[in-house]
């Protein structure tokens, strides 16, 4: 993996620290530093497995499907399941970031925007 920012949509980068395969046949582990610029819109999409979000810095405001909307700061942490249309955007006015573990199907696209 790669310490060098990859831009995932407008105001949202990732850095992919690891890849690993699990136990499970045909599940594998991501983890992926994201930031989030403050003034843009969020990105609506889903993963093809479970995220587990850990805010590292900032306030970045969640919606998942399925439940109210709900603002996160450093420390505080969040799953989202599996294909559950999801977003975040940073309500603050610096940087924000977080660690996304993505336990997922192996072999398929991380992340499908949703129009």
């Amino acid at each position: 993996m790669t310490d060098e920012r990859t831009r995932v949509a407008p105001g949202l980068w990732r850095t992919d620290l690891q890849r690993y395969d699990l136990s499970t046949p045909g599940r594998e582990v991501i983890q992926s530093r994201v930031y989030v610029q403050p003034g843009f819109p969020p990105l609506r999409h889903f993963h093809p497995g479970e995220e587990v979000i850990y805010v590292l810095e900032g306030q970045l405001e969640y919606e998942v499907e399925g439940r109210p909307t709900k603002i996160y700061g450093p420390g505080e942490v969040l799953t989202v399941p599996a294909g559950a249309v999801h977003s975040v955007r940073n309500i603050g006015t610096t940087e924000g970031s977080e660690l996304a573990t993505y336990i997922v199907e192996k072999g398929k696209k991380l992340l499908t925007v949703v129009e």
